[in-house]
C-alpha cells in the first residue's frame, strides 16, 4: 500500500542526503581496503624475503660445514650445486642485487687465505613494515 504526503503526493526514490551518506561510506571502506591489500602484499614480501634469507643462510654454513671455508661468491653455490639457483631478492625483484657480506680478516699467519662469503643481506634500501631497513635484517 502506497502512503501519501499531502505537500508531495507519492515519495519515491531517495533523498540526497541518503545517497550522500551511503557513497561516503563506500568511499571510506574503498579507502581501509586499499590500504589493507597494500600492506598485505608488502607483509608477504617480506616473509618471502626472511625464508629466502634464512635459506641461503643455511646453505653458506652448509658450505662452510662441507669445505672448511666459505664460497667465494654466490654463484658458487648454485655452480657447486648447493643451490638450484639463486632466489629473487622480492624487494627489488632481481638475483642480482643480494649484497655478499664477506669474512672480516683472518690473522692468521696463512696470508693466502681468501675471505669468503658468510652472509648475505637484500639490495633494497626501502623501509620495512616494522621500521628497519631490508639491507639490516
Amino acid at each position: 500500500m502506497l502512503t501519501t504526503n499531502s505537500r508531495a503526493g507519492l515519495r519515491r526514490g531517495f533523498t540526497i542526503l541518503e545517497l550522500m551518506i551511503v557513497l561516503t561510506v563506500l568511499g571510506l571502506l574503498a579507502g581501509i581496503a586499499t590500504s589493507t591489500h597494500k600492506n598485505t602484499a608488502k607483509k608477504s614480501r617480506e616473509t618471502v624475503l626472511r625464508h629466502n634469507l634464512a635459506q641461503m643462510r643455511l646453505t653458506l654454513d652448509q658450505y662452510n660445514s662441507d669445505k672448511s671455508r666459505y664460497p667465494d661468491s654466490l654463484q658458487t653455490l648454485v655452480d657447486e650445486g648447493y643451490l638450484r639457483e639463486l632466489p629473487e631478492d622480492p624487494m627489488t625483484r632481481s638475483t642480482d642485487t643480494w649484497e655478499e657480506v664477506l669474512e672480516s680478516d683472518y690473522s692468521d699467519e696463512d696470508s693466502s687465505y681468501e675471505p669468503g662469503v658468510f652472509d648475505i643481506r637484500s639490495g633494497s634500501d626501502e623501509r620495512a613494515l616494522d621500521g628497519t631497513f631490508y639491507y639490516e635484517w
